[in-house]
């Protein structure tokens, strides 16, 4: 894997994955509490987390942004990036934060995801920053919103568990489709 890039905040630390982080991607993406409003998101076993890990690398090696390593202390909490996807026919930058439970409640996830999203504003300005959150899951909501995302309702879309509110940084429109 490529060598890491890393982002401070006041409390934490972030940095590219590493293939020693195959443990923590094994452990977030096997916890029914981590994954509970994405359950599509769960993995069986380690080599499901391992080929996971290898595809967050492949797409940093390909895009130059991707998904980092949170910490605070030493202590590795979770994930939290962006990764390159389309949008209603657009490209946009998909935000993503997923913490093991324990670090909840905390403002990690709100304090990881603003300096991804700053980062990311300005390594790819051209594409507008999203999240996809469920309906009911108010607290992912409340991350997006601090870190300057705001609704878009216009873009709602049927996601692989549900419904997707969208968030977003930028003035996106869906594409016209021609009849």
């Amino acid at each position: 894997m490529s060598r890491p890039e890393e982002l401070t905040t006041a409390r934490l630390s972030l940095r590219r994955p590493a293939p020693a982080d195959v443990d923590l991607v094994h452990a977030l993406h096997t916890d029914p509490r981590a994954c509970a409003h994405n359950p599509s998101d769960l993995l069986r076993d380690r080599p499901e987390a391992r080929e996971r890990l290898q595809r967050w690398d492949a797409h940093w090696r390909q895009h130059g942004v991707g998904y980092w390593v949170v910490s605070r202390d030493d202590r590795r909490l979770g994930f939290c990036g962006v990764k390159v996807m389309r949008l209603h026919d657009r490209d946009v930058l998909n935000l993503f934060y997923r913490l093991d439970p324990a670090a909840w409640g905390d403002g990690v996830a709100s304090e990881a995801a603003t300096a991804v999203v700053a980062w990311a504003t300005t390594r790819r300005p051209g594409l507008p920053v999203v999240a996809r959150v469920r309906p009911d899951n108010v607290a992912s909501r409340r991350v997006a919103e601090r870190a300057g995302l705001r609704r878009a309702a216009h873009l709602d879309t049927p996601g692989e568990d549900g419904l997707d509110w969208i968030f977003t940084t930028g003035d996106l429109h869906p594409v016209p489709r021609e009849a």
